[in-house]
């Protein structure tokens, strides 16, 4: 029996990453113990527990060492393989279906020949997988392998270009090919397959072979200079040799500095070729002589030629090779070879080709370079094209252009660019301006808009360095006037961004829109009330209540300061709160004109917004002043209570109740407050727990209600029941009946509360009952049987005069369609026009069909005693009388219910009399009668008499007046406002016209014309806007006073204080504008204050105390060791912040690389200054103990890192892990040694023979 030993996780990772510096120190110890601590070591079976250990078989005995054993491995006897064959391999493709046919034959015939046992599978790209399996003497007898020896250098022409012909080789003879790779020193190539692929393969490879053992590679080194010579000039002379021998040359460029030339080919042709070129190169050595030349650097590249053509050519003509110096040579001599008749014809040459060509420059400075260049290149065009020849070159940076061509061509064109050059320095100039790269982009402007301006303006050039160079110089190019005044420009726009500030407002951006107003016209108010200043509003869609202001510092403080009294003033006038006014009353509280509501608002100051009259809706909300609103609320309910005699009562109903009273969507509580006049009933808030319901509205109908919601709510407490009906829409109004007149018998007679949907209810068929179950059932009885009888459709006529025909029909038969909706659906039936008939057709159920017949008699009635008035009113007034779409005219017929005509319009008035017929020629008409009405004017009025008469006084009462006020001419372009915005806000709000003299009239009169009621409020508005407007011009005057204080400009940073805090403290609490001198100002120590003449005095005043402080403080300079000055300043200042707050005192530290570093300075009043060096002298000396304390500690304490290991006394060799009961230290043996090779071998490495070892036996 055997076992292994397992080195746990946890002991190899310790081995594996290093004791630590305890465990090290630990084991030292350990070791020097001795025998008193082996007891506390781990036994081998501790530190390497067995594997759970296997019994032996009976019979078996346990032999030899348990590490000894050699187990002799077992090899199955069955043996399986795959193979693939690839579609293109496979000879039966075409099968219908898999394993079918031949291919099943041919393997069921291997099967019974082998014993082996075959596998067929379709891969899916139709490859074939075939696995085999079998018994090894049984399995693939003719597999077989060879080698076959050939040169190492024809491996490549067996493997082929890209391994093409390695692969064609493999496929052919159906073998796996196997060439060593090019390090490797073997030439044997390993063949696996068939004995037949074997020799098949083994033959084509000796083929390949035998053919490029024919071939023959030789290399002959020759002289680099007489390459030339051999090539011939343009490579003539190699092609031909080539073409006649038949073998391959390779010369190597001139480029590449090798002098071997390679001839490839048969041994034959090789030869050959080598005896042409070795006989050129003896008679080129022997003949050829040198001579050396001096040319220019700047002109060999004219000797050599595009692509060394010219060289080629002197080659050619003369026979003579021409050596040029390598570009990174500084040598300029050039070299020509050949034979001594012919150098003097090739000197000639290579001297006509250096000096064809000449480099010139021209000076120019090169801010004029682009100038020059022109636009897109214009102005070099014009050069270039009459001289295509010269390449003209800019460098950046350089004051010069390099010419270069044709000497001739050359001249011509420098003399072109000198004359340039010389136009443009006698009529342009530059200058540089130094701005901070943070204000560029605002000198840009949005979209350039600025610096495009400047450059437009003063037609000049402005180069702004982009943001990658952060650089400040801003170079300015053109006209010398336009330049100096773009300058100016610049450094006031620079000057002005100098003492700009930006701030950020939070805004919530409900209001934003309201500060912009309507097309922008608020904010263009603010921006026109504070020109200096840019506010930014963040886009709607990123939801940010951010609202930065930017501009001069004083402009952005006021701008700050009137915004954020805007935007209190909106957050105190965003209060709102719902009236709830019966609709009838609507109108009352409008008032004539919308008089009453008018006057509300105007002195509420709120906005009162009522429901549209197509509405249900009864709320009429306000918004405003929360104060405001509830005075405005308790005038509109005032009006309504004097009009109806509203009361309000509180009734108690436990809060459990509610919901069931207020039923589903509001139904219960809807019908109630419908079936009484409309009363207002309001329930608390669900959960409140409070028992009180409120409800409003006449006396009568409040106690009504009282007594439903009493009785509903003891029904509901009691016991109640509830019915559902359906009937027909239609039906609905008839079963109600006029004011509710049939639904209340019912409710009367039973006791029981019905229920009809709303408009807004899905369901509009269901009728609910609600009430004790009999009263349910007897008014569940008795509507079943009324909207049984409406089921019952009967027909009847009336007779009605055909001249009322046309009432009813009108307006698509709006009166029918009415008539209908009221009663129950009836369908009313006029004969047709012209017919003559007078008899009308009604059909319905029977009862809707009498009251219809009854309505349509009343009106008949109506329609008799109707009379026609008339009522004359100037024509140019109709248009303000009808209103906005005619609205004033649609409200009077309403309310008295008569019908209106206006006359057409006359067009003809104030133009020429038109001749008439019946008037003789010549004849004029006589004029009409002053006292006779223009049809024009004539408006007519239809109805009963009474009604008819109210309506005249109505549309009189619209006739526009016209009053004149006196207002200075100097304050109308005040009340026109910007873009007329002023005079246009009050004719809205007082719904007049106003109308302001032209300029060059110079009068004081303005014309306002409006209906009488609204002309008293419109003049009354315009002179308080006249006052408001003079009381505006005198502030304006006593805020501009202007004081001026001499101050040392040393006490400026402390008058302004840090960040601008004191100065902004002034400035606020006294209302003033304080203004410090520029950098350039000549009065460096004026300080000039503006605003009230009090105010002014009085910021004067704490200035002139706060240098009256600074001049008595004194400065006193203490040493400070610099090694607590971190400390005494603290994190982030905090310490030296609190310092100076406490002893009221400016301490400041030397900066680094002062020449006293110790040297500290405090400022301020004698007394503080004392008492603040006391305190720091004080840290000082504790800091400084607390140092020589932390040095003396770190004296004794233990160094780190490899000073502690060297301060270590020395140690012996570690003996590493120890264990005890080892198999090792059982017998005689000896532990193993990890250093040794032989005992720990690496993969791979050949192993010596050793003895046996207690690890078992050596397997590798």
């Amino acid at each position: 029996m055997s076992s292994v030993a397992v080195l746990t996780q946890e002991s190899f990772n310790e081995h594996r990453s290093g004791l630590l510096p305890e465990q090290v120190k630990f084991n030292v110890i350990f070791c020097r113990s001795g025998a008193e601590d082996e007891d506390s070591l781990p036994t081998y079976k501790d530190a390497f527990p067995p594997l759970p250990e296997k019994p032996l078989p009976e019979g078996v005995q346990e032999t030899g060492n348990a590490w000894t054993t050699k187990i002799k491995p077992l090899k199955s006897s069955v043996i399986t393989q795959v193979f693939h064959v690839p579609l293109e391999e496979r000879k039966y493709k075409d099968m219908n279906q898999f394993g079918e046919g031949d291919q099943a034959k041919v393997c069921l015939d291997i099967m019974h020949k082998t014993g082996a046992h075959l596998e067929l599978s379709m891969a899916k790209d139709q490859g074939l997988s075939i696995m085999v399996s079998g018994h090894c003497l049984q399995y693939n007898r003719s597999y077989a392998s060879a080698t076959v020896a050939i040169p190492k250098e024809h491996h490549r022409f067996v493997i082929g270009k890209s391994g093409e012909k390695l692969q064609e080789l493999e496929l052919k003879t159906a073998t796996k090919i196997q060439i060593p790779r090019p390090e490797d020193p073997s030439n044997l190539i390993k063949i696996s397959g068939t004995k037949e692929g074997l020799e098949k393969a083994k033959h084509e490879i000796l083929l390949i072979s035998a053919e490029q053992d024919k071939r023959a590679v030789e290399r002959m080194n020759i002289e680099k200079v007489y390459h030339p010579f051999i090539t011939g000039a343009y490579n003539k002379l190699v092609g031909e040799w080539m073409q006649e021998t038949g073998a391959r040359i390779n010369v190597p460029p001139p480029s590449v500095n090798k002098t071997e030339i390679v001839i490839t080919g048969e041994k034959e042709q090789v030869a050959l070729a080598m005896a042409k070129i070795k006989k050129i190169y003896e008679e080129k050595k022997k003949n050829a002589t040198t001579i050396a030349v001096e040319v220019k650097k700047s002109q060999h590249k004219y000797v050599i030629g595009p692509k060394g053509n010219t060289l080629q050519e002197i080659l050619d003509r003369t026979g003579v090779s021409v050596e040029i110096p390598p570009l990174d040579s500084s040598s300029e001599t050039v070299i020509l070879r050949g034979e001594p008749d012919r150098l003097g014809q090739a000197l000639t040459e290579v001297y006509a080709k250096a000096n064809s060509y000449t480099v010139s420059s021209v000076s120019a400075p090169s801010w004029l370079h682009r100038f020059i260049i022109g636009k897109k290149g214009q102005n070099l065009a014009k050069i270039t094209q009459q001289m295509p020849k010269v390449h003209i070159e800019f460098t950046e940076g350089e004051d010069k252009i390099t010419l270069e061509g044709p000497t001739k061509d050359v001249q011509i064109v420098q003399g072109q660019i000198e004359a340039i050059v010389t136009d443009l320095v006698n009529r342009m100039d530059y200058t540089e301006i130094s701005v901070d790269p943070k204000f560029h982009r605002h000198l840009i402007g949005k979209g350039g808009a600025n610096i495009n301006r400047i450059k437009e303006q003063h037609k000049v050039s402005v180069r702004i360095p982009p943001d990658n160079e952060k650089s400040n110089l801003i170079r300015i190019e053109g006209d010398p006037q336009g330049v100096q005044e773009a300058k100016k420009e610049l450094l006031e726009l620079a000057s002005r961004m100098e003492n700009e500030r930006t701030k950020d407002m939070i805004i919530e951006q409900r209001f934003h829109r309201a500060i912009i107003g309507q097309k922008g016209e608020k904010i263009k108010e603010i921006r026109d009330k504070f020109p200096e200043g840019i506010i930014n509003f963040p886009d709607p869609t990123q939801k940010s209540d951010i609202v930065q202001l930017r501009g001069p510092r004083t402009e952005v403080e006021k701008c700050t300061k009137f915004m954020q009294k805007m935007v209190a003033e909106m957050v105190e006038n965003s209060f709102s709160v719902s009236v709830p006014i019966f609709k009838q009353f609507h109108k009352n509280i409008i008032g004539k004109g919308g008089a009453n509501i008018k006057k509300i608002r105007e002195e509420t100051n709120t906005k009162i917004d009522l429901p549209a009259e197509n509405s249900n809706s009864e709320m009429i909300v306000i918004t405003g002043k929360k104060a405001n609103c509830e005075a405005a609320k308790n005038r509109i309910l005032a009006i309504q209570k004097e009009l109806a005699n509203i009361t309000e009562v509180e009734v108690s109903i436990p809060s459990k109740l509610h919901n069931s009273l207020i039923g589903s969507k509001g139904r219960f509580v809807r019908s109630i407050m419908e079936e009484c006049g409309g009363v207002h009933i309001h329930f608390p808030t669900e959960g409140s727990g409070i028992d009180a319901v409120t409800i409003r509205g006449p006396a009568e109908e409040v106690e009504k209600a009282k007594k439903q919601l009493l009785s509903l709510a003891e029904e509901k407490q009691i016991k109640s029941h509830t019915v559902e009906l359906r009937a027909k829409p239609e039906y609905h109004k008839f079963l109600i009946g006029k004011g509710g007149g049939n639904i209340r018998k019912v409710r009367d007679s039973t006791g029981a509360r019905i229920i009809f949907p709303t408009a807004d209810d899905k369901d509009q068929e269901l009728i609910t009952v609600i009430g004790t179950e009999e009263a349910v059932a007897e008014a569940q009885k008795e509507l079943e049987a009324l909207i049984k009888s409406l089921d019952n459709v009967v027909e009847d006529f009336m007779i009605v005069d055909p001249k009322h025909h046309r009432f009813f029909v009108a307006r698509r038969g709006q009166v029918l369609r009415d008539i209908a909706d009221e009663y129950g659906g009836v369908i009313v039936s006029f004969p047709r026009t012209g017919s003559q008939s007078d008899k009308v057709t009604l059909k319905g159920a029977k009862d809707c069909l009498e009251a219809a017949k009854k309505r349509m008699l009343e009106m008949i009635e109506d329609l008799d005693a109707q009379v026609i008035m008339e009522c004359v009113i100037p024509q140019k007034f109709h248009r303000s009388i009808m209103g906005p779409k005619g609205s004033r005219i649609q409200q009077i017929t309403k309310d008295h219910n008569v019908q209106i005509k206006f006359p057409d319009r006359d067009d003809q008035q104030g133009k020429y009399h038109i001749q008439e017929n019946g008037e003789a020629n010549g004849e004029v008409k006589e004029p009409a009668d002053p006292l006779v009405p223009k049809k024009c004017d004539v408006i007519v009025l239809s109805g009963r008499k009474e009604r008819c008469e109210a309506a005249v006084e109505a549309l009189k009462a619209l006739v526009p007046v016209t009053i004149a006020v006196e207002v200075p001419f100097e304050l109308h372009r005040y009340i026109i406002g910007q873009k007329g915005s002023g005079i246009r806000k009050m004719m809205d709000e007082f719904e007049v016209n106003i109308q302001v003299p032209a300029h060059e009239l110079q009068s004081d009169i303005i014309s306002v014309t409006g209906l009488a009621s609204h002309l008293d409020r419109a003049k009354e508005g315009l002179l308080e806007r006249v006052k408001e407007l003079q009381a505006e011009q005198e502030d304006r005057a006593l805020r501009s006073f202007k004081l001026t204080i001499t101050v040392d400009p040393k006490y400026h940073p402390k008058i302004i204080g840090r960040k601008g805090a004191i100065i902004t403290q002034i400035r606020n609490e006294h209302e003033v504008n304080i203004q410090f001198p520029e950098k350039n100002d000549e009065n460096q120590d004026q300080i000039t204050i503006t605003g009230y003449e009090q105010n002014a005095v009085a910021a004067r005043d704490a200035i002139q105390a706060i240098v009256h402080e600074l001049e008595e403080m004194i400065s006193e300079d203490i040493t400070l060791d610099s090694r607590v000055h971190a400390r005494i300043i603290g994190a982030r200042g905090k310490g030296i912040r609190k310092i100076m707050d406490e002893f009221k005192v400016d301490v400041r530290f030397p900066q680094s690389g002062a020449a006293d570093p110790n040297l500290v300075t405090v400022t301020g009043r004698p007394e503080q200054v004392d008492e603040a060096i006391d305190h720091l002298l004080n840290l000082e000396e504790e800091y400084m103990a607390d140092m020589v304390e932390n040095e003396a500690k770190m004296a004794y304490m233990k160094p780190s890192g490899s000073t502690a290991s060297s301060m270590e006394e020395p140690r012996g060799p570690s003996k590493g892990f120890v264990v005890r009961e080892a198999p090792w230290a059982i017998g005689n043996e000896k532990a193993p040694d990890m250093s040794s090779s032989e005992e720990f071998p690496s993969f791979g490495a050949p192993v010596t023979n050793a003895r046996s070892s207690p690890w078992g036996p050596k397997r590798f």
